[in-house]
């Protein structure tokens, strides 16, 4: 059986973008389904296979992280709480953190602390929409409005420096 939707192709250039297309799209053309994967896939990425650890406590926001990061070739594990997160560093091998900074009862920057007792040589990365106010414990910053194209740039350059 043919698919007979239309092809709609939107172009976005941050995963929040992505998000709001999807859903304004939803809204705009009910019958037609359009999901995060199939907008993501329209984006030329090259595959790395490094285990990167997602902390997000937006779980809309840790999905479309995961997807980009995933459509990227890495291996992606993710964790939408603080003990969650110490978790998965502790028994899994995570060669980069990507963590929100404002976490539900706790900080980005207060989670690296306290992953850095487990695990010192990972590096951790912050990506929020405003700088900390310390960046102790911390290895990187990106911002949220960065597009696609840099945050993914962004992130092989912390794993070629970091993993490599």
């Amino acid at each position: 059986m043919e698919d007979d939707s239309p092809e709609i192709i939107v172009r976005c250039c941050t995963v929040f973008h992505v998000f709001t297309a999807a859903t304004l799209l939803r809204q705009a053309v009910p019958s037609v389904f359009v999901s995060e994967t199939k907008l993501l896939a329209h984006i030329q990425l090259k595959p790395s296979s490094i285990p990167i650890l997602c902390v997000e406590d937006d779980e809309t926001y840790l999905r479309l992280r995961k997807a980009v990061l995933a459509q990227a070739g890495y291996i992606v594990f993710s964790a939408t709480t603080p003990s969650e997160a110490m978790e998965i560093l502790g028994k899994t091998p995570i060669s980069l953190v990507l963590s929100d900074h404002m976490l539900r009862g706790t900080t980005g920057t207060a989670l690296a602390k306290e992953m850095k007792k487990i695990k010192p040589d990972v590096p951790i990365v912050l990506y929020s929409g405003a700088v900390p106010e310390t960046m102790q414990h911390i290895d990187g910053f990106i911002n949220k409005s960065e597009p696609i194209p840099s945050f993914l740039a962004m992130v092989r350059e912390f794993v070629r420096r970091y993993c490599e």
